[in-house]
């Protein structure tokens, strides 16, 4: 039977204007809805949130900001990559690359991103003759505008920059006592039922930047500072990302997180449904495939009772959220 060429134009304008059917964030039904249906990842323990706008704060990266000069792959510099790397075995003796910290209510995320990846790659540079925790309490403060605007957002770029500029002293979890300056923010459950008090936005006043070290410590602010040689962005390239992981360990990257993200409970994640929430910063520590689905390993920095044991993998080579274009990383000085 034969049909007009504009009833089959208008039938298949029906069929691709179809959308996702559209769940309170982080409802249960958003959750039901990703466990049903064919994809990578599996939802899980969530609670949900009367005031939607602190959790849309709490994403603190500023996406799309200023770059770092962009680090040269050359053909000659390619190396062969295994299918999977993880630095957590690659580089057993630095122990900061298996930390899971915790931003509490303040949107620094691009501050931790920066710190674990900094302090991971002082291990791997010294060959792990060096192990520090560099202080995020210190970035998050002392940064200033360059970096952003502190608890309210900021860029890993600008993060990075300072580091090699100004130097960044150590610093612990908070009430460890570990370092020059120990994180001043209590930790928070962040989207999961748990023991401690669920996040706020409104208690995430940045703190201020004192220059000296907690009381007990024994060296001087000035004495205590890391700095790095040089800070740059790595390609929006799946093989050079691979490679600067590889070579020098885990790198700081960022993405767009829709509401569908904080229910993430194992697999390799995939925007399923959802409203954006903003930009989000993390630690990549390595790659895989699961169930032939290629991924990045991250770390959050939602504490360990998030995702999967503070963990969650995105997919890898499709720039998925925006995850392979905001990449950067730096050289630690000796």
């Amino acid at each position: 039977m034969w049909i007009p060429v504009a009833i089959l134009c208008f039938l298949a304008s029906l069929a691709s204007s179809r959308t996702v059917p559209y769940f309170a964030p982080m409802s249960n039904d958003m959750v039901n809805y990703i466990n049903k249906v064919n994809t990578t990842w599996t939802a899980g323990n969530h609670f949900s949130h009367s005031d939607w706008g602190h959790v849309k704060r709490l994403c603190g990266t500023i996406l799309g900001g200023k770059k770092l000069p962009y680090l040269s792959y050359s053909d000659s510099e390619q190396m062969t990559l295994p299918d999977q790397f993880d630095s957590r075995e690659a580089w057993p003796h630095c122990p900061t690359i298996k930390e899971i910290r915790d931003q509490g209510s303040c949107g620094s995320c691009w501050a931790f991103g920066a710190v674990e990846a900094i302090s991971d790659r002082v291990c791997v540079h010294s060959n792990g003759k060096v192990n520090v925790e560099v202080s995020a309490e210190d970035l998050l403060s002392c940064c200033g505008s360059e970096c952003g605007m502190g608890c309210n957002g900021g860029y890993p770029s600008g993060a990075w920059g300072y580091w090699t500029e100004k130097g960044l002293v150590t610093g612990g979890l908070y009430e460890s006592h570990i370092g020059c300056r120990p994180y001043s923010i209590p930790p928070c459950e962040h989207h999961v039922n748990g023991t401690r008090p669920s996040c706020k936005g409104e208690e995430g006043e940045t703190p201020k930047c004192v220059k000296q070290c907690e009381d007990g410590y024994g060296s001087d602010y000035s004495k205590d500072k890391h700095f790095g040689t040089t800070s740059y962005s790595v390609p929006s390239n799946e093989e050079a990302i691979k490679a600067e992981i590889y070579k020098n360990g885990p790198v700081e990257g960022a993405f767009l997180v829709y509401s569908d993200f904080p229910t993430y409970k194992s697999g390799v994640y995939q925007h399923v449904t959802g409203e954006e929430i903003g930009g989000h910063a993390i630690k990549i520590i390595g790659w895989g495939v699961e169930n032939g689905t290629p991924y990045w390993l991250c770390a959050n920095s939602w504490n360990t009772d998030w995702g999967d044991n503070g963990y969650f993998k995105i997919l890898r080579g499709k720039d998925h959220c925006g995850i392979e274009s905001e990449i950067v990383a730096g050289v630690p000085k000796d």
